[in-house]
């Protein structure tokens, strides 16, 4: 499975919060590691550009060139 299909969000925790007060994402994303930063990262590159399987690879192309008979 990929990450999106693992990324779930908890609809049952709601926080309210004024916009101009500062957010503790921050502070939560320092306390992640490395890994789960990238993690998160990739989760969001996905979301916003898309994932397919199919077009993950380089896309192969072949030409043929004609010569001259000897």
């Amino acid at each position: 499975m990929g990450l999106i299909d693992d990324a779930r969000m908890d609809k049952s925790v709601v926080t309210l919060g004024r916009l101009d007060e500062p957010s503790d994402d921050r502070v939560w994303w320092l306390g992640r590691t490395p890994q789960e930063r990238l993690e998160g990262l990739e989760l969001m590159r996905q979301i916003l550009y898309g994932y397919d399987p199919a077009t993950a690879r380089l896309q192969r192309v072949l030409t043929v060139a004609q010569r001259p008979p000897r």
